[in-house]
């Protein structure tokens, strides 16, 4: 059950009037903390309101659904990871590009994205999809492939390995672990699986 936190907002707070662009965000910024708290499950529209210190009609007005809301608010929370490292050595960019990565997954959108992912329905998930691979997936094979393919050419990296196997293997085991297992995926954990997993996986014949 929902708390009062997120119940109604206060006649008070609900009287301060912001318009356009600075009440859409103060609405997206509710929801984004809504689902870092109590999830999808948890996420009302009149939750959201209140936590945006508005009426429910001003939400509604703006996104017709609970969906519509929620994609929005994803694709405009998401953190991005603009950059490929470059550290002289496939391991460390791996494992920093990892650590970059942990970092997003573990901030207030990261925590909203996730809970979507955990408790959404297959149906209710189809609708985030672009969201999720535009927003997450695809920029960070993006990078991975940056950094594989700079291995490569440094001769660290076989020249078969810059395929869409490969690429997966990191996304698919954080998020994996991530929902199947709870890992929090410490230091140590993003190590071994750099070295147990990436590194062998990528390894010249020479090396």
């Amino acid at each position: 059950m929902v708390t009062s936190r997120w119940t109604a907002a206060p006649a008070q707070a609900a009287s301060y009037r912001r318009r356009g662009a600075v009440l859409e965000r103060a609405i997206l910024d509710a929801a984004l903390e809504q689902l870092s708290t109590v999830g999808w499950n948890g996420l009302t529209m009149e939750g959201v309101a209140a936590g945006a210190q508005t009426g429910k009609a001003a939400v509604y007005r703006r996104w017709p659904s609970k969906e519509d809301l929620v994609a929005d608010a994803l694709q405009s929370g998401l953190p991005t990871i603009e950059t490929a490292p470059d550290l002289g050595s496939v391991r460390e960019d791996l494992l920093e590009l990892c650590r970059q990565a942990r970092e997003a997954m573990f901030s207030r959108p990261g925590f909203a994205l996730r809970a979507v992912i955990h408790e959404c329905d297959p149906l209710q998930a189809e609708r985030f999809h672009s969201v999720i691979f535009d927003g997450v997936v695809e920029p960070m094979i993006r990078l991975l492939r940056e950094v594989i393919t700079r291995g490569i050419e440094r001769k660290e990296v076989r020249a078969d390995a810059a395929n869409g196997y490969v690429f997966d293997a990191i996304p698919a085991m954080m998020m994996y672990r991530s929902k199947m297992r709870g890992s929090e995926w410490g230091d140590r954990d993003l190590e071994e699986m750099i070295d147990q997993l990436m590194v062998p996986l990528l390894r010249t014949g020479t090396c």
